[in-house]
């Protein structure tokens, strides 16, 4: 039976040319930037991102903790979203190798969060209280369904936090299809932050990897926090192949995605006891809710995966599902009538 993964753009596997571009990488000890493959991928992200430098990572997760540890000191403070990924999902790392306090914020549905609620928040210069050292903001915003953060808002938040003497993160896991279904310019979106991550083995297709863009002081201090968590790599250029195909060859197909997110979303809003609103899909991320007396997420998540549909639960009554390079609109289509089919059923 084939099966159509919906759980997450990072089951995305690579292409034939990224295949071919790892077998044939050049590579060295990256760790002593000697790797050149490595070293053109940062070049090329820091150019594509509007920053100075950059810096390979293993994942989004350590891109944004060693972000975390580079802007902040042992006791000093954050100041980000209650649906964030960087709180939500990532094993509160900045607090446990960093000492770093997080002080979350109610996101609107947007994935904002409202101005006048962030700069409330910014600390007082008072011996009792934690200092307040960064704001981060996600974008596009996962758990708020993969909404895009637009430039307007994005440098509001940085006049802010200048203001008051605070640096400003992107986790920008998926920032490029936020620059797609804006149709904006990738630099644009991250112009405004004193760092920002992205992700190459989400939409972007590579097997794996994730940089962090910024000025060059702060990459040379987020290269010590890479090396203080393990992540200093050797022959790194095998995966940052990859990750240059992944830059040069797939941002522009992330449209087919939102596309075929879309028709996900309207489709699912016409099956009875499925609730979603197809006009608050932006991106590539789906969240909806089954409201059938005597079925609930993860009883339904079995069901559809009996009959070759993978869905991920995300609460009781919530599941999320992610289009991806793998996922066709025909693809689409006949995920559709299988949740009908199991709705009925």
């Amino acid at each position: 039976m084939d099966v159509i993964d919906l759980r997450s753009d990072t089951i995305t596997r690579p292409t034939a040319a990224m295949r071919k571009a790892m077998a044939g990488a050049e590579v060295g000890d990256d760790v002593f930037k000697e790797d050149p493959t490595v070293n053109r991928l940062e070049e090329m992200a820091a150019q594509r991102l509007g920053k100075r430098a950059a810096l390979l990572v293993g994942s989004g997760t350590m891109g944004n903790l060693v972000s975390q540890l580079a802007h902040c000191g042992r006791g000093d403070e954050t100041i980000l979203g209650d649906q964030s990924h960087v709180f939500f999902y990532e094993q509160g790392g900045a607090s446990a190798l960093g000492g770093i306090h997080p002080r979350t914020l109610s996101n609107e549905m947007d994935g904002t969060i409202a101005l006048e609620t962030i700069e409330a928040a910014i600390r007082p210069d008072d011996l009792h209280f934690p200092r307040s050292r960064l704001v981060i903001l996600e974008n596009t915003h996962n758990r708020c369904s993969g909404t895009p953060l637009k430039p307007a808002y994005t440098t509001a938040v940085e006049r802010l936090a200048k203001r008051h003497g605070l640096k400003l993160h992107i986790d920008g896991a998926r920032i490029f299809n936020a620059a797609v279904a804006l149709g904006v310019d990738v630099a644009e979106l991250a112009a405004p932050a004193d760092s920002v991550t992205f992700c190459l083995s989400k939409g972007l297709a590579a097997p794996v990897g994730s940089v962090v863009c910024g000025d060059e002081a702060f990459i040379a201090r987020a290269r010590r926090m890479r090396k203080s968590v393990g992540g200093g790599m050797r022959q790194a250029g095998i995966i940052a192949a990859a990750g240059i195909v992944a830059l040069t060859e797939m941002v522009d197909r992330l449209a087919e995605d939102h596309v075929n997110a879309r028709t996900l979303a309207v489709g699912l809003a016409e099956i009875p006891g499925l609730l979603i609103d197809p006009g608050a899909i932006a991106t590539n991320i789906v969240y909806f809710r089954v409201a059938k007396h005597g079925l609930d997420a993860p009883t339904m998540v079995a069901q559809l995966g009996a009959q070759g549909v993978r869905v991920l639960p995300t609460a009781k009554d919530q599941m999320r599902a992610v289009l991806n390079y793998h996922v066709t609109s025909a693809d689409v289509q006949q995920a559709l009538a299988v949740f009908s089919r199991v709705m009925k059923e």
